[in-house]
């Protein structure tokens, strides 16, 4: 006999938007402004609340916490009817005791997850993140608010994330690491006080990253931790790449971009 696509002892507010795709398994609660789209598949004791749309063949298994209203105490004392969002893209794995947050009213009131996404057991994002696509965070990794993690970014174990931080696409965050400055695309860190070590330079082949991309990197790399130059100086040298690798031209940009916007200071 076929199990159910909605355990019977699952609590699914009439209100909410479910495809007819959707698995739900025993006793988890949807709230009713709930939306989730086809072939996603929400496992036993979730709680899903709030203003939360959820896209394509995601999978959150058990105990998780998706949507609740923020930890901000600001704006749970002074703006609990905000309609506060989280919009989740495609195709993540959600793993045990995950808990995502709706956003506060402080920026555009959405908490944004992207697409292929890996979070391992008792990740937390808080309210106001912007989560690319391809990242993976592994256990316990936490972001508080406000944070931004670039495409394809690795979050080791245990890892805080201060407030407001920016996490380059493609940078590699160690095991219990301790992040309060924005980390450039394409770097590792780890260590305490943080420090960069290399360039990420596994992940960026595992992607395919040509030889001459690599090498462009490396010297990005160099400009800003070995040549002894001011930050104004690295951008300078770094903007310089993108004649003699032409191929590297987007990476070249991507750090530009990261740079010119950094919020906190990089890690340097």
């Amino acid at each position: 006999m076929t199990e159910p696509r909605i355990h019977p002892t699952a609590i699914i507010s009439a209100d909410a938007e479910l495809d007819s795709s959707v698995q739900v398994g025993a006793y988890s609660l949807i709230g009713s402004k709930v939306r989730i789209g086809a072939g996603t598949v929400v496992g036993p004791h979730c709680v899903i609340e709030g203003q939360t749309t959820i896209g394509l063949d995601n999978r959150f298994f058990q105990f998780s916490s998706i949507g609740a209203i923020s930890q901000d105490i600001a704006h749970a004392t002074q703006h609990a009817d905000f309609p506060a969002q989280l919009i989740i893209g495609d195709r993540n794995t959600v793993r045990e005791f995950c808990t995502f947050n709706s956003a506060t009213h402080k920026e555009e009131g959405i908490t944004r997850i992207g697409s292929d996404n890996w979070f391992m057991a008792y990740v937390h994002i808080a309210h106001d993140c912007k989560v690319g696509s391809h990242t993976i965070m592994a256990n316990q990794a936490t972001l508080a608010g406000h944070v931004h993690v670039g495409d394809w970014a690795v979050i080791g174990g245990m890892s805080g994330i201060h407030q407001f931080v920016h996490v380059g696409a493609h940078a590699m965050i160690g095991f219990q690491s301790h992040v309060a400055q924005d980390v450039p695309p394409f770097m590792t860190v780890e260590g305490h006080p943080l420090a960069v070590r290399a360039i990420n330079s596994v992940g960026l082949k595992r992607r395919d990253f040509s030889a001459a991309r690599l090498d462009a990197i490396k010297k990005m790399h160099r400009a800003l931790y070995r040549d002894d130059l001011t930050l104004e100086a690295a951008k300078t040298q770094i903007a310089a790449l993108s004649e003699s690798f032409p191929e590297a031209a987007f990476d070249v940009q991507t750090m530009l971009n990261f740079l010119a916007s950094a919020t906190r200071g990089i890690v340097r």
